[in-house]
């Protein structure tokens, strides 16, 4: 007997319960993007002076960062097995955001048993709140709905107000009024997207809830049966993917570590007599994503429903050959201030540009490429395996910021470039035998509306 399907609340087109993890997301962001634009400047910071730091090296400081936000992302994969086993996605997610607070919190305090302390937290934190909602996120569409990519466009738009507003706010208190304000702010922003995701959930009633407690048969059976050959060929592309992924977030990082530096010290940053602080161009980023997010988006739904190539895995291979050629200005940057003793700040913002485009195509795709191959049993785990990866991605990018030491910005850019573009069209070349794996995944998406019985997942939906 068929199950009674209730219609849900919709805002803009979209179920109400994707703003309330918007805005929980956008708040996390906005707590982790503002510690980290602060981080590797409190690092390298002078032990002297009005707003002292620890007086760590460039290549000391870059080597940390890149442990750290490798070890951030990495915890997604326990993150996502306790959810899948355990928890749940809903509980995992209340749990990180309280870790992050504390995490965030005692960063105020301004002893080294607390800086660490407070990393050890915030790496636990993001670990159980990262994968979890993001498939919460996918948990709102039904199979074959194209608005799951849109909707995870959306998201991810939430993603970059947070880490907007957290370069502006955090980046300004903490270079200005002090690194450990800087830190109990991002502090207080999470605190503020955990009231809100509470104050939320009955928007995410039947989102999230741990399988092993489901009362749909077809979920429980999912659970323990083993995986059929399709799913074992999804997950197979699914892993490919991640290559790209990990070479992705190896040069887009360099964001917040070598850009961060070259930022500060290598470019004149005058503007009509005001010196721009360096941690604000990392606000740019997130300023393109907001500013380009639903036409990036809206632009491969309209390829899509025409028919033309928009596969997830195609997006991702464009997305990574933009990045990487964002990288070219890089080079002309480090050129110009090898001539002249500083380069021009346009350089840099045309690089975040390109790095913003590419990022548009491969981290939202990405997400809502999950959603769509992962097997149910599995679904939190493989997100945090993709969470793994951007971890792995981080500290390549500060493997590569510390070799600037010795080779130079002006080769390690432009190694970069060439390698992003050159990887991107190697895997373009296997794009059609790898997308045969997924077994028809993407073939029959189409725009779902309330008047064609649009659901959640779950059937028991109210």
């Amino acid at each position: 007997m068929a199950a009674t399907i209730q219609k849900q609340k919709e805002l803009f087109g979209h179920p109400v319960g994707l703003y309330v993890l918007f805005f929980t997301e956008m708040w996390e962001r906005f707590s982790y993007y503002g510690m980290r634009a602060i981080l590797v400047l409190y690092l390298v910071a002078a032990t002297t002076g009005d707003n002292v730091g620890l007086g760590w090296s460039n290549g000391e400081a870059l080597a940390l960062y890149g442990w750290y936000t490798m070890l951030v992302y990495v915890a997604s994969i326990p993150g996502g097995w306790i959810a899948d086993k355990f928890l749940g996605q809903k509980k995992s997610v209340l749990y990180g955001g309280i870790l992050l607070v504390a995490g965030h919190s005692i960063l105020a305090i301004e002893q080294m048993w607390a800086f660490y302390t407070g990393l050890g937290l915030i790496v636990a934190g993001v670990g159980m709140l990262k994968p979890n909602i993001s498939t919460m996120v996918g948990g709102l569409y039904k199979q074959g709905d194209i608005r799951r990519d849109k909707g995870f466009t959306i998201f991810y738009i939430g993603i970059n107000i947070g880490a907007f507003l957290a370069a502006l706010v955090v980046g300004y208190v903490g270079e200005v009024h002090g690194w450990h304000y800087g830190f109990g702010l991002a502090g207080i922003g999470m605190a503020l997207g955990l009231i809100q995701y509470v104050a939320g959930q009955k928007h995410l009633r039947h989102v999230g809830n741990f399988s092993g407690t489901s009362e749909n048969e077809e979920e429980k059976a999912a659970m323990k049966r083993p995986l059929t050959k399709i799913e074992k060929d999804r997950v197979i592309v699914l892993f490919i993917s991640f290559l790209l992924v990990i070479v992705f977030w190896g040069a887009f990082e360099q964001a917040g570590g070598l850009m961060n530096i070259y930022a500060s010290e290598k470019t004149n940053r005058m503007l009509m007599g005001w010196e721009v602080p360096a941690s604000w161009f990392q606000s740019l980023n997130a300023m393109f994503i907001i500013l380009l997010g639903t036409s990036v988006a809206g632009y491969w739904a309209m390829r899509k429903l025409k028919g033309k190539v928009s596969t997830s895995l195609f997006k991702m291979i464009i997305g990574l050959i933009i990045m990487g050629t964002g990288f070219f200005f890089m080079t002309a940057a480090a050129a110009q201030y090898n001539s002249d003793g500083s380069s021009a700040m346009y350089w840099l913002v045309l690089a975040y540009l390109f790095h913003t485009v590419g990022e548009l195509c491969i981290s939202p795709v990405a997400l809502s490429y999950i959603t769509k191959l992962a097997p149910l049993k599995y679904a939190s785990l493989m997100m945090g395996v993709y969470f793994a990866m951007t971890g792995f991605g981080n500290k390549l990018a500060g493997l590569l910021g510390e070799a600037s030491e010795s080779l130079g910005e002006y080769t390690i850019f432009t190694g970069i470039a060439v390698f992003c573009v050159a990887f991107g069209l190697l895997v373009m070349a296997f794009r059609k035998q790898l997308e045969k794996l997924t077994h028809g995944a993407e073939d029959n998406e189409r725009e779902m509306k309330e008047t064609e019985g649009y659901e959640l997942a779950d059937p028991d939906i109210n």
